[in-house]
Formats: C-alpha cells, structure tokens, sequence
C-alpha cells in the first residue's frame, strides 16, 4: 500500500483514486488537492483506464472534508486563499470534466470537500455507514456557484437549500431519498457491487460513455434543443468503429470488443 495521502491504484481497466489519510479521517489537505488534479489527468491520458473510482483507503471514512488544521495557514492572506482555492478547483474540475466514466464508493463520513468531490464524480455508491453533509453555513463561510451547481444539478434547487441553509448531516438512508446517492449498499456488497458496475462500463463502448457525458452536461448547463454540433456528433456515430464492431457483434450473437477510446 502507498504511503502517499492520496494515491492511484489500476485493476485491470479500472483505475482508483484512493484518499489515504485514514487517521485524519481522509481530510483533504492543500497536497492532497494538488495531487487529485495529477492523478485525475494521468486517468484521462491513459487509454487503458475506462473508469474511475473514487474512494478512502479502508472503511472508515470517505473524506471528512477539508483539513482544518491547515485553515490559520491556507487562509491567512488573500494570496494563500486564492492559492489553495486553486488547488481545490483544479482537483473537482479535474474530475467533472474527466470524459470516462467515474464513481465516488462512499463509507463512513463524506462532508464538506468530501461531498464535493463525490459530486463531481458521475455516480455516487454508499454503504449504510455513509453520513453526508456540506457545512459553510456552520463555519461562516459561502460555497462557490460551480460546486452549488453540482449539488442542485443532483438533489434539485429546494433540497441543495435545505442542506446548505442547514448544514446538516444526512445518513444513508435519506442520503438515497434525496437522491445525493444513487444506490445503497451494506458495509460488505459496497466494494463488490461498484467493481462490478466499474467493470461493466468498462465493457460497454468507450465512445457512447464520453458522448453520454458530453450530452449531459450540455443539458444541465441548459441546452434543450439539438445544434449542428450535437447533430453532427449523432451522424458520425454511424461512421464510427464502435458502431462497426457493436453492430458485428449483435448479428454474430457475441460480447462486443471495443476498441479503447
């Protein structure tokens, strides 16, 4: 195991991003910011790797926000802050813009930063241990337009309010309610059930997965109506080798072998 706090780990064509500070309950500090951003991109340049999973070392925690032992430090100037809020914004832009697939795998608490980054990841899996929460109204502080952005695109405008008005922390069971989680497991299937859903997107073509994403997010971002661009990219996927080989397949009554993206 890597000594790192936070570290990437390949099984197979899945890779993990691994939160690895167990004994501060994976707090996300200004080096561990930094690091996600690399790693995130050495995710995205390697062809090999389909999918992400993003999770904490062991059980015990997802990431129980921000380190706020560094907060007299990254805050004491306006310089420092805009520093560290680079390296916060690096890290999630990183991973919502990543163009394959990504789960957050969430034990144990998930709060603050925490959330954030299981946010700007694709899916979001729990066990029933998993407690949830985004908490600038308990520490004085705002939350920025993109990451409150995540929150409303996932949970809807009036529960992203309740949350943050409130700061509170949500457990599993409301968590999936609100739909801040998508599926809910027990402390023992979670590792199990999100191997499997990683190595069945890994399995399905790489071309659909990035064009779903890209699809996506234009809609949350606000485009209804198709344009030449999003018309275009929907002809050329009849051209496309993915189409070739999916199509092949089916005909032969065969698993299809996509070519990496």
């Amino acid at each position: 195991m890597s000594q790192s706090p936070v570290y990437l780990h390949a099984e197979g064509e899945v890779a993990h991003l691994v939160l690895n500070r167990p004994e501060r309950r994976n707090a996300l500090s200004r080096t561990m910011w930094r690091s996600i951003a690399e790693l995130v991109q050495r995710v995205a340049d390697d062809k090999k790797l389909k999918v992400l999973v993003v999770r904490g070392t062991d059980a015990s925690a997802f990431a129980a926000g921000a380190d706020i032992s560094e907060f007299e430090e990254v805050y004491a100037t306006e310089e420092s802050t805009r520093d560290y809020f680079e390296g916060v914004v690096a890290a999630m832009q990183a991973l919502a813009q990543l163009d394959k697939a990504s789960v957050a795998m969430i034990q144990g608490p998930c709060v603050g930063g925490g959330c954030g980054l299981a946010l700007a990841c694709d899916v979001r899996f729990a066990d029933r241990t998993a407690r949830l929460g985004i908490t600038p109204a308990k520490l004085g502080l705002a939350y920025t337009l993109e990451d409150t952005k995540r929150l409303v695109d996932v949970v809807g405008a009036s529960t992203a309010k309740d949350l943050l008005f409130t700061g509170r922390i949500t457990g599993a069971e409301e968590a999936l309610r609100i739909g801040l989680i998508d599926r809910l497991y027990g402390p023992s299937e979670i590792g199990e059930q999100t191997r499997a859903w990683a190595e069945e997107v890994a399995a399905a073509s790489q071309f659909s997965v990035a064009m779903v994403k890209r699809t996506v997010r234009r809609i949350l971002d606000g485009q209804y109506q198709d344009d030449s661009v999003t018309r275009q990219d929907f002809f050329d996927a009849f051209r496309g080798t993915d189409f070739a080989e999916g199509t092949a397949a089916f005909l032969e009554k065969r698993k299809p072998r996509f070519p990496y993206a």
